[in-house]
């Protein structure tokens, strides 16, 4: 039997609770009900691992992937297909993708007076991703049609619940 060497370990600052490594992926259905099921098995699954319901990171990451899933609901729908969740923690650092099979429209972050839906409530959904997140992106699906848009976040205290 043979047994691997520890893997280096990265300095943390003073306020960053270290993370193990953690992965969840899930199919949902392209409909509201389905964008709701994943924020809350999202949520769920933070708090499983350590990021408590409550505390500022487990607020962030679950409004991003709520933002994520509508707007695969509502955007990216091709009828038929489901979207893809995946969470990926690791050391300090967790990882939102959302993917969609309508590869033709981009995600951009666009003034919100230019882009208001009917009833005045959309445009913004990026933008709050893109102020919440420490970095986000897309990039195009290689083994079909469709984008991944995704989302970083940094732990700062997952241990202690804002007020």
């Amino acid at each position: 039997m043979t047994s691997n060497p520890p893997l280096p370990v990265r300095p943390l600052h003073t306020n960053q609770p270290r993370l193990p490594w953690h992965h969840f992926s899930m199919r949902f259905s392209s409909t509201p009900r389905g964008a709701r099921l994943a924020r809350r098995l999202a949520g769920e699954r933070l708090d499983a691992w350590g990021i408590p319901y409550g505390c500022d990171t487990h607020d962030t990451v679950t409004l991003i992937v709520a933002e994520l899933s509508a707007n695969a609901v509502h955007h990216g729908l091709v009828p038929g297909r489901d979207f893809r969740l995946r969470l990926s923690a690791e050391s300090t650092t967790l990882r939102v993708e959302v993917t969609d099979t309508r590869g033709e429209k981009i995600p951009a972050l666009v003034d919100p007076s230019d882009n208001l839906d009917d009833d005045g409530e959309g445009g913004r959904g990026l933008l709050l991703v893109a102020t919440l997140a420490d970095r986000w992106g897309w990039y195009p699906c290689a083994d079909g049609p469709g984008k991944t848009v995704w989302a970083v976040c940094s732990v700062h205290t997952a241990a202690a619940p804002s007020p």
